[in-house]
């Protein structure tokens, strides 16, 4: 799993934000085929907390696949992260 902390100055309406969101979140869905969702901020014009999750077999595979997005939202995002973390669970 991961969670990212994102600033997204410059929005002029939630509306302009949330575009924002849904487009990287959309390319994270269809890149790294995980599953994403803006869990929280979403009342804040300039912040927003994207979570992503993917399940594997192999914890090093699931890693590699949450680094690439890390760097991938790095690279792609109007604005810079202010957190992230990548969480694994085994079961």
């Amino acid at each position: 799993m991961i969670q990212l902390i994102l600033e997204i100055p410059g929005n002029a309406s939630l509306k302009d934000k949330r575009r924002v969101v849904k487009s990287l979140k959309e390319k994270l869905i269809h890149k790294f085929r995980v599953t994403a969702a803006e869990v929280d901020l979403q009342d804040s014009l300039q912040f927003s907390q994207l979570g992503a999750a993917y399940v594997s077999n192999s914890r090093d595979f699931g890693e590699s696949i949450m680094n690439k997005a890390l760097n991938f939202v790095e690279n792609n995002l109007p604005g810079r992260i202010i957190d992230s973390k990548i969480h694994t669970e085994f079961f």
